[in-house]
């Protein structure tokens, strides 16, 4: 994949950092867009579905850990801290929180390019890998969009099968309910969680040994979904 098919969520409140950042990025390809607060972070994070963010943890209306967390919540893109701090305990914390590098001010313009090159790698690799997905005794292959079980081929309908593949997608994280309402459904449907619960009913039917004890698509209570494939 080219840079060009990547989009890069840059997070930060200082405006020179900001364009500097988007200049670096735009000249090597990628599309960029931007937020220059915590709240607005996490808004641009589900709008646009960024590959990749850079997200500054000094920010003005909350911190930037806070950010990590909640997009954690609902995606699974790389994320790169790029922030004064130096402390190792504040590295920790946010590789810990779900950060998946740290690069500490000031930087090196080679070396964070660098950087959010590999979290696209490693984020195109565990792409790929979830390609196919073990599911109970359910064999799932998103790209031929099959599924076979031990009585032979399961069937899915058109909207069972985006549901399970939204969810595969982001195998083990936690998928939103209004996430997976505008991705299924369209973003005009949001409010539409009885068809939800109908349709995670039925996919339950097809995947789960024991449909009444979910053990691979569970609820998360007032939140919204998680698929849990076999290790």
């Amino acid at each position: 994949m080219t840079t060009a098919m990547f989009r890069v969520l840059v997070v930060e409140d200082d405006p020179d950092i900001r364009q500097l950042l988007q200049t670096l990025l735009e000249s090597q390809g990628y599309r960029v867009e931007v937020a220059d607060s915590a709240t607005r972070a996490v808004v641009e994070a589900r709008s646009h579905q960024p590959d990749a963010v850079i997200v500054d943890l000094g920010l003005p209306d909350r911190d930037g850990q806070l950010v990590i967390r909640d997009i954690r919540r609902f995606s699974s893109v790389p994320i790169v801290v790029l922030s004064a701090r130096t402390l190792e305990a504040e590295k920790i914390r946010a590789l810990d929180g779900g950060a998946d590098d740290y690069v500490t001010k000031p930087f090196d313009s080679g070396e964070l390019l660098a950087r959010v090159r590999a979290a696209l790698r490693r984020s195109v690799r565990s792409a790929e890998q979830t390609e196919v997905l073990s599911i109970g005794g359910l064999t799932l292959n998103l790209s031929s969009r099959a599924a076979t079980g031990p009585s032979g081929n399961v069937h899915f309908t058109p909207i069972e099968f985006r549901l399970i593949a939204c969810l595969a997608r982001c195998h083990g994280l936690i998928v939103t309910t209004d996430q997976l309402i505008r991705e299924v459904w369209g973003p005009d449907r949001v409010t539409d969680t009885r068809g939800l619960r109908s349709y995670v009913k039925a996919l339950r039917q097809k995947i789960e040994p024991d449909p009444s004890r979910p053990r691979h698509l569970v609820t998360e209570p007032g939140v919204g979904y998680r698929l849990l494939a076999d290790a």
